[in-house]
């Protein structure tokens, strides 16, 4: 009985390291978001273009069918992906660090 029970304590030990791990990862995201100058929302798309260089994707348009649904421009950068309405910043994020990153699904193309 003793050895099933250092067993079941030995399994358990094992799958917390596993469990921290994630959440590291998700601390380190959080601070490297705090690093990266991301574009304020707001700014133009010539004064993200001016400060960050041309992107590497500008992506095809989405939205705009009626008046309420507005058209949405995202241009990747190698770091981020900014989201534009009416040529106005709404939102930047950053890009998955890596294909394995667990995170938002591809944009839609």
């Amino acid at each position: 009985m003793n050895h099933r029970i250092t067993a079941l304590l030995s399994v358990a030990l094992l799958a917390l390291p596993l469990s921290a791990s994630a959440e590291t990862l998700l601390i380190q995201r959080v601070q490297d978001e705090s690093a990266v100058a991301l574009p304020a929302r707001g700014l133009s798309m010539a004064e993200v273009e001016a400060r960050h260089g041309a992107p590497a994707d500008r992506m095809d348009p989405r939205g705009g069918q009626k008046r309420q649904w507005p058209t949405i421009h995202r241009w990747v950068y190698p770091q981020f992906t900014v989201y534009f309405e009416k040529e106005r910043v709404i939102d930047a994020v950053l890009n998955k660090a890596d294909p394995t990153e667990v995170g938002p699904k591809p944009a839609i193309r």
